[in-house]
């Protein structure tokens, strides 16, 4: 047995509140918090504190690694090929409609319908689906993009986007022409119907693929973690940035910043005060804070580019020329063509979430009765996400030159181009993106349950009291999300997109014929 310290004897542990047949637990800690005792027995307990977080680095660290090993082998060339293919395939169907009726779409876009089947407006659809896809992938996500494939990432963001107008145009399309009405009035659409009722009833297994997927999407990727942890970690960088303020006893975790808990204790309440209300209530919150927040950043973005609008050409010339030969522009340090077209059609994908097969499962509640008409009106989603929202930010961020400090990922990224680029008080600037990835990424988290509660509904015949298990699963997924890293959280959500865009996909192109005979014949009765 190792002898006590010099100066530490038993009567210093009775000293100390420790008898020899022991005592009370509190007592005991007590007696071990005393340095000299630490020491004589060989346990010092920030030693351990350090030994912690060394293990707790090293596990995220094995985790992250397996998580792109996987994200590799899900967003590979066959996928890429897939999403590009079936939006091409769509747009040559459709004859240029994202073009030749985006005047058209904008307008219906904000005046509904009058009559038809379902829950809520077309406008409010539009807002729900909105508010799924204005989030982090707008800001986070660019930067990610950006940061990881350089900046022909973003070229290649716009042009999946304009590809994938073709492709929301025919999953609202779909969602509403095969979508069921229960007896209650509960709309009920989406691609497992469209894969059912569309493909037939031995597809049926593709069509649980998918919500199963759509279940993961909504718990453990697009929906949750990484909403929530763009929210903590703009909150974190505009109010202690230096980590200065840290709770040192959570257990199992690192150390956080306070303003990471209590960022995801009042988000947490926030979320469950709105997902108590259902649907209705998630539509009437989208649809006021979506306009509002998505015009206060795009008003921001422009000031910033107005402000640099000189460096706005090369920035372009950049963006294009990296987009094909990024060694030119890089140095080879971002990866190749390859990586930036993968970054570029994920993240996009992440945002505007073409081909997801997500936007339908709003568009069937829509109170329409022309499937080609809410086709068009989800088609502005992804206009409005990523052709002008996506960009500006990605435009932004090439523009100041933000995406080559090194050191910087994800929102700090976004944060720097705003501090470089905004004429204002760094602290105003910084005060303006978390207010903007807040409300974001909060109304993206709402539109996420929707989705994945109509999943669930699917899978398991509509059991309220599966529902229920999900939402307060959800609702937990949304505490923890904070406490992940940023690395580990992108990645999973791209894998869990690229298995849920795939079934999607396959339907897409096995009813691009539907979609065609649909949209020729409700223009050829539009235009007698």
């Amino acid at each position: 047995m190792v002898s006590p310290a010099e100066g530490v004897t038993l009567s210093g542990a009775v000293q100390y509140g420790v008898t020899v047949n022991g005592s009370t637990l509190w007592r005991i800690l007590r007696f071990w918090q005393i340095p000299k005792v630490q020491q004589a027995y060989g346990w010092n307990l920030s030693g351990k504190r350090t030994e912690n977080k060394r293990k707790v680095k090293k596990m995220w660290k094995e985790i992250n690694n397996f998580l792109v090993t996987v994200d590799d082998l899900v967003w590979g060339v066959p996928l890429i090929i897939l999403i590009m293919a079936g939006g091409l395939l769509l747009t040559t169907r459709i004859k240029l409609l994202q073009v030749r009726k985006l005047p058209l779409a904008l307008k219906w876009m904000i005046k509904n319908e009058e009559g038809g089947e379902g829950e809520i407006s077309s406008f409010s659809a539009l807002c729900t689906a909105l508010s799924a896809t204005i989030g982090t992938g707008n800001i986070v996500g660019v930067a990610t993009a950006v940061g990881a494939g350089g900046p022909g990432a973003l070229f290649w963001m716009i042009v999946a986007a304009f590809l994938g107008m073709a492709t929301k145009f025919s999953e609202g399309l779909l969602a509403v022409k095969y979508r069921v009405v229960a007896k209650d009035g509960h709309s009920l659409g989406g691609p497992f119907y469209y894969i059912e009722q569309g493909m037939g009833k031995r597809w049926k297994w593709l069509a649980k693929i998918f919500a199963f997927f759509g279940v993961c999407v909504g718990l453990f990727g697009i929906g949750t973690f990484s909403q929530v942890n763009g929210i903590s970690s703009a909150v974190n960088n505009f109010f202690d940035p230096n980590n200065t303020h840290r709770v040192k006893s959570i257990p199992f975790l690192a150390d956080y910043s306070w303003s990471v808990v209590i960022a995801s204790l009042i988000l947490t309440f926030c979320v469950a005060a709105v997902l108590i209300g259902g649907v209705k209530r998630i539509a009437s919150v989208s649809q006021v804070i979506v306009p509002f927040m998505a015009i206060l950043y795009f008003v921001v973005v422009i000031i910033l580019i107005l402000c640099n609008i000189t460096a706005l050409p090369a920035a372009i010339k950049t963006i294009v020329i990296a987009a094909f030969t990024p060694k030119a522009v890089t140095g080879g340090a971002v990866g190749s063509m390859l990586v930036a077209m993968q970054k570029g059609v994920a993240r996009g994908i992440f945002s505007n979430e073409s081909g997801l097969g997500s936007a339908p499962i709003a568009a069937a509640a829509a109170r329409t009765k022309e499937p080609v008409r809410q086709g068009l009106v989800s088609m502005t989603g992804t206009f409005i996400d990523t052709v002008l929202i996506c960009s500006m930010t990605g435009i932004s961020i090439v523009l100041t030159g933000a995406w080559q400090i090194e050191g910087l990922e994800g929102v700090e990224i976004t944060s720097a181009a705003f501090r470089m680029g905004l004429p204002f008080p760094a602290v105003v600037s910084s005060f303006v993106l978390m207010l903007c990835l807040t409300f974001f990424a909060f109304t993206t988290i709402l539109g996420w349950n929707y989705y994945g509660e109509r999943c669930v509904e699917y899978l398991f015949n509509r059991n309220k009291n599966v529902v229920m298990t999900y939402r307060w699963l959800y609702i937990l997924a949304v505490f923890i999300g904070p406490y992940m890293t940023v690395e580990a959280v992108w990645n999973i959500a791209d894998i869990f997109n690229a298995l849920m865009a795939l079934p999607n996909l396959i339907a897409l192109i096995a009813l691009s014929g539907v979609v065609a005979r649909e949209t020729r014949a409700y223009f050829n009765k539009e235009a007698k």
